[in-house]
């Protein structure tokens, strides 16, 4: 019967526990928290213009309405992502559940199709989202209660 090999006795750091595998200072972490909103951002204010349009020509209006967009999914980024990690695993799935489902259903509504259509998507989208999300958090949750006990 095979076994798992044994684990890795190589650097080790003060407190005796294994060395982390980040491989990004501070100062990268600090750039990304600040850069991946804002591109999510700006890419889903895009996004939602085009969808407005609907392949007319771009306007003052469809531009001002792609920026007021993408400072709105921004903030509620920003938020969603503060918030988060205060929760435990069941609400935490939820709230990005939710906030994917949101930002979605928001993106078809610009189409021009029905409120009950993008309405049932954003819902299939954000149970999609909660049922990948939570396993995620078990997953992750429990392989740190191993590892701690």
């Amino acid at each position: 019967m095979a076994h798992a090999a044994p684990a890795s006795r190589g650097k080790r750091s003060k407190g005796g526990t294994a060395a982390s595998t980040d491989i990004f200072g501070a100062r990268a972490h600090t750039g990304m928290a600040w850069a991946l909103p804002l591109v999510l951002g700006l890419v889903f204010g895009y996004w939602a213009a085009a969808n407005r349009r609907g392949g007319g020509p771009v306007t003052g209006w469809n531009l001002l309405f792609g920026f007021l967009t993408a400072f709105a999914f921004m903030a509620g980024y920003a938020a969603v992502r503060a918030v988060a990690p205060r929760l435990k695993r069941e609400p935490r799935a939820l709230l990005w559940a939710g906030f994917t489902g949101t930002a979605t259903g928001f993106l078809i509504s610009q189409t021009g199709t029905s409120v009950l259509r993008s309405a049932t998507l954003a819902l299939a989208v954000a149970a999609g989202s909660f049922a990948v999300l939570f396993y995620r958090y078990c997953v992750r949750e429990n392989a740190e209660d191993e590892r701690v006990g």
